[in-house]
């Protein structure tokens, strides 16, 4: 395990969901997500998390998956952890995938609960303790029943919270008071962070660690500034942002996550729209309404909190707007 992987146990703050740039010919570019991640980086981002949902995980072949930690790891240099996704619903083919994100230099993965085939508490609880089993890499939970059809009990949580390698869970359930509850359950050391933008903000304020975000791709140092002015007692200054992050989020998940933000980078010039099957480019109403509140937004923090990413593009919000609607 690389030095920095050890830091995860303690991860806080914003950490972006990568998506996985596309190419023309449909296949990855690597340039594109290289300068992505550098970008996030030098922006405040806390960790990178890469081949999950916003990564188009299901949609990416072994070496596709491997190649992309490999570039995340390279880009890092050692100045933020790198966490891979590695879960699916088959134990053996998670075991696979988390074997792999080790040997390709991952500083811990994140594993989603079992999807479609709805296992018991006890199936997931033997699923994830079987992956512990087999990688040095401390293990990030993720718990997304939107998307699994089936939720891990907070009883699951602190059970598994026993094994000494899984030090977190990525709670995108939208249970706001769930950190409060699980707090006492799980210790102070385990972290609590939410997958879920539209919620975060109330999710810090009930205790959590952090955000494994998708808004923080598209606005990386607005995130970190809330985020900072939470923690350091200034709750009006926080609420503030929040709201501002709560008008992208809103945007950003009209239309399958990661298809809207795809387009918004697209505006940044940092990577192409595309998608693979059976995700679809966004609508032209879509495209209409991450453009308007891009503007906004620059326009509101003048480039400097949107982050390095915002600062690619003038901040006329014509310019911004007009990729959209001219």
């Amino acid at each position: 395990m690389h030095a920095i992987g050890r830091h995860v146990s303690k991860l806080s703050g914003y950490a972006p969901a990568l998506p996985t740039p596309f190419n023309d010919n449909d296949g990855i570019d690597f340039e594109a997500f290289e300068r992505l991640c550098d970008l996030q980086i030098t922006s405040g981002a806390t960790a990178l998390v890469v081949c999950g949902t916003t990564g188009e995980a299901p949609n990416l072949t072994a070496n596709e998956h491997c190649e992309l930690i490999r570039i995340a790891v390279g880009a890092s240099r050692g100045r933020v952890p790198v966490i891979a996704g590695a879960g699916s619903n088959a134990t053996k083919h998670a075991i696979e995938l988390s074997k792999d994100a080790e040997a390709n230099g991952a500083d811990a993965i994140l594993s989603v609960v079992p999807y479609y085939n709805r296992p018991s508490q006890a199936g997931l609880y033997a699923h994830f303790c079987e992956i512990a089993a087999s990688t040095a890499l401390p293990i990030i939970l993720y718990d997304v029943p939107s998307r699994t059809a089936r939720c891990l009990d907070d009883e699951t949580v602190a059970r598994l919270a026993e094994v000494p390698q899984i030090i977190g869970l990525k709670d995108a359930t939208a249970d706001v008071a769930r950190p409060a509850r699980l707090r006492p359950l799980v210790g102070t050391d385990f972290r609590l962070l939410s997958g879920d933008d539209a919620t975060a903000f109330a999710f810090l304020a009930q205790g959590g660690n952090g955000c494994i975000s998708v808004t923080s791709n598209a606005a990386p140092a607005l995130c970190r500034s809330m985020f900072l002015a939470w923690r350091q007692g200034e709750v009006a200054r926080a609420q503030r942002l929040a709201l501002a992050l709560a008008q992208l989020t809103a945007a950003l998940f009209h239309e399958p996550n990661p298809v809207p933000l795809k387009y918004a980078l697209s505006l940044f010039g940092l990577m192409s729209p595309r998608v693979r099957l059976p995700l679809v480019e966004s609508s032209d109403p879509a495209k209409t309404e991450v453009a308007s509140v891009l503007a906004c937004l620059c326009d509101e923090y003048s480039g400097s909190m949107i982050g390095k990413i915002g600062g690619l593009i003038s901040t006329d919000r014509r310019v911004i707007a007009g990729c959209a609607l001219a």
